[in-house]
């Protein structure tokens, strides 16, 4: 029998990256990644994490990607799909493809952190700061993409010291290849947990009443 235990008052479930230019239909990665995200039901799925999650009194960090002109000003030797991204505006601040996914977006309780430019949702953002602000401990991780954005995520949270649970049917990548390999060899690295949304949810304790 499993011992996870979550408390919800010092749990935090980050949502990384649930925008547009990934989920919608017309967003400028949907055809790249449409496939897996409808074999995996993944919007289906995230809804009805983030619903539960909030019912539970867990509190949702939304940590989006973000780009503008002068974002990778500092580096020297930039990947070719970051190199992609700027070329051509892919989750571009201000415009529809940088915005939440209505289906998915923030609500009053919610935290939105600063917009992330790379894999790591902590680097160079708030994501820490308002975690330890809101007493967390336990870190949880869905949306996109599983080997990249919330592997990249989840190692910096294992490194600064939280525990971190990584949801096996909350994710989705471009390919089958690279979504197995984090499923099945990442996450049990880089996480104290692996497990789906339902055992996430069964394991959220109830909320303390005074």
């Amino acid at each position: 029998m499993s011992n996870r235990s979550y408390p919800p008052e010092r749990t935090a479930l980050v949502v990384v990256d649930v925008l547009n230019d990934f989920l919608a239909e017309d967003g400028k990665l949907s055809e790249q990644i449409g496939p897996m995200l409808d074999r995996l039901d993944l919007r289906a799925q995230l809804g009805r994490l983030i619903a539960g999650a909030r019912d539970a009194g867990v509190t949702v960090f939304h940590a989006p990607h973000g780009l503008h002109a002068d974002a990778f000003s500092g580096v020297t030797h930039l990947l070719p799909r970051f190199q992609f991204a700027v070329d051509n505006q892919v989750f571009w601040e201000g415009t529809y493809g940088a915005e939440f996914y209505p289906p998915l977006k923030p609500q009053a309780g919610d935290v939105v952190v600063g917009r992330h430019h790379m894999f790591d949702s902590f680097a160079g953002t708030d994501l820490d700061e308002q975690l330890r602000g809101h007493g967390t401990e336990k870190v949880v991780l869905a949306g996109l993409t599983s080997q990249t954005c919330i592997e990249g995520t989840g190692r910096h949270a294992l490194e600064a010291g939280y525990h971190v649970t990584f949801l096996t049917d909350a994710v989705a990548e471009f390919t089958e290849e690279a979504h197995r390999a984090a499923l099945d060899i990442s996450y049990p690295t880089f996480g104290h947990e692996v497990a789906t949304i339902d055992e996430f949810l069964t394991a959220v304790e109830p909320v303390k009443v005074a």
